[in-house]
């Protein structure tokens, strides 16, 4: 998997929307002492919500962590895929 601009731009785009809409529309945030904090408290989340989903998406495109096997898994899996590895034992008859 390779980086694309393209998703991060459309999220972006989606959670930077949802933070505009979130502090402008009078419906979602209604009059009142606490205003102030209910338009940081929709910013905060529409933030975090990209940020989180920003980390996942570049944590798939290099992880860091790949499978562990076992050299009898890898060569059951080699013999069932019909990929026999030449000079290996065969596991099952």
């Amino acid at each position: 998997m390779g980086a694309s601009a393209l998703p991060v731009a459309i999220f972006t785009i989606l959670w930077g929307v949802v933070a505009i809409v979130g502090i402008t529309l009078p419906l979602f945030v209604p009059k009142g002492p606490n205003r102030g904090i209910l338009q940081v408290l929709l910013i905060l989340t529409a933030f975090t919500c990209w940020l989180f989903w920003l980390c996942c998406y570049m944590a798939q495109m290099n992880p860091l962590i790949g499978p562990r096997l076992d050299n009898i898994t890898v060569l059951v899996m080699a013999e069932q895929w019909g990929n026999r590895i030449p000079g290996a034992a065969r596991t099952s008859q």
